[in-house]
């Protein structure tokens, strides 16, 4: 049995992260943290919290990273990053955090996002001199453009074509560059998240496209992430090991 505290309880994601858990046969909820909370079930500080546990789960603000990862470090927890938008700051101490406990962290929980991430860059390796454009799409509350799972993306893509150079958007006069992977952010409704790739050659085109149907599928993800993180040592982890 999986012990598991959420963090960031009582937000969309981490509401249905509880939920989730509560359901699951081999995982035990120990404790619904978050910074919101005005009392009742829900706790107001993972300082609160005096079960033991398994794993940390993370579903609230990217500001809050450096903090509970400072609580994780102290209490030797494995922990699951799945907020985004982490500045470099942030990025540096959940690097940091690695090297003490297991900590996974991606920029997208779908296992789906992971293979179409792994196709792409394979792709991008069969047709190296292929023009490559990512277009994403989400609702018209989400902050960061491009998202993170686009950046993910590209990275990935990155490490079959090291030459690669971003572009972000489109305008202006001047003609495309060889090695540029164009990333292109649309905004728009209710829209729980889109990515698309196309890769295309004088000849042909090749397009690879996930689409997200239910943002519940990112609390499936962190489920797969907790069975898989629970036991590791040390280390910085993301979906591609879960898929391997």
């Amino acid at each position: 049995m999986i012990r598991a505290i959420v963090y960031g309880a009582m937000g969309r994601m981490g509401s249905i992260m509880v939920n989730l858990i509560e359901a699951a046969e081999d995982m035990e909820l120990v404790a619904a943290v978050d910074a919101f909370s005005q009392g009742g079930t829900v706790l107001k500080s993972l300082l609160e919290v005096t079960d033991e546990a398994d794993v940390l789960i993370d579903f609230s603000h990217h500001s809050l990273t450096s903090d509970l990862l400072s609580w994780a470090v102290e209490h030797k927890m494995p922990v699951i990053i799945a907020t985004t938008g982490h500045d470099q700051g942030e990025i540096d101490a959940i690097t940091a955090a690695s090297d003490k406990i297991p900590v996974f962290h991606s920029a997208n929980m779908s296992l789906g996002i992971a293979l179409l991430s792994d196709l792409a860059k394979r792709a991008a390796a069969v047709f190296p001199d292929a023009d490559i454009e990512i277009v994403e799409a989400h609702h018209n509350r989400k902050a960061d453009a491009p998202s993170g799972t686009a950046l993910m993306l590209a990275n990935s893509i990155k490490e079959a074509r090291p030459q690669a150079t971003f572009k972000l958007g489109r305008a202006g006069m001047g003609k495309r560059e060889p090695q540029e992977i164009g990333i292109h952010a649309l905004r728009m409704g209710n829209l729980p998240g889109t990515h698309e790739i196309i890769i295309s050659t004088d000849t042909q085109s090749i397009t690879l496209k996930h689409e997200t149907h239910d943002r519940a599928l990112f609390a499936d993800g962190a489920m797969d992430a907790a069975r898989f993180l629970v036991g590791r040592p040390a280390g910085l982890y993301d979906m591609n090991d879960v898929i391997k």
